[in-house]
């Protein structure tokens, strides 16, 4: 199931991207990466380990992702 929630995608200032392929990117973007962390967590189940534990694993590694563009206006 794509992620279902519309969102109003903001720029640093609070401004509404309203741009309509900007938009659709970041929807493809989240549907795809919805579809490898449900695919990595059945297999994560199917082999044994604890969900909860897997979905910890998930968060710590969103929470280490890299800005390459931080500091740039």
């Amino acid at each position: 199931m794509p992620h279902s929630k519309k969102i109003i995608w903001r720029s640093p200032k609070g401004e509404v991207i309203a741009c309509v392929e900007k938009n659709k990117v970041m929807q493809e973007n989240l549907i795809e990466i919805r579809q490898i962390c449900q695919d990595a967590l059945e297999d994560a189940v199917l082999m044994g380990c604890d969900e909860q534990q897997v979905r910890e694993v998930f968060m710590e590694l969103i929470a280490s992702l890299e800005n390459p563009y931080s500091g740039r206006e």
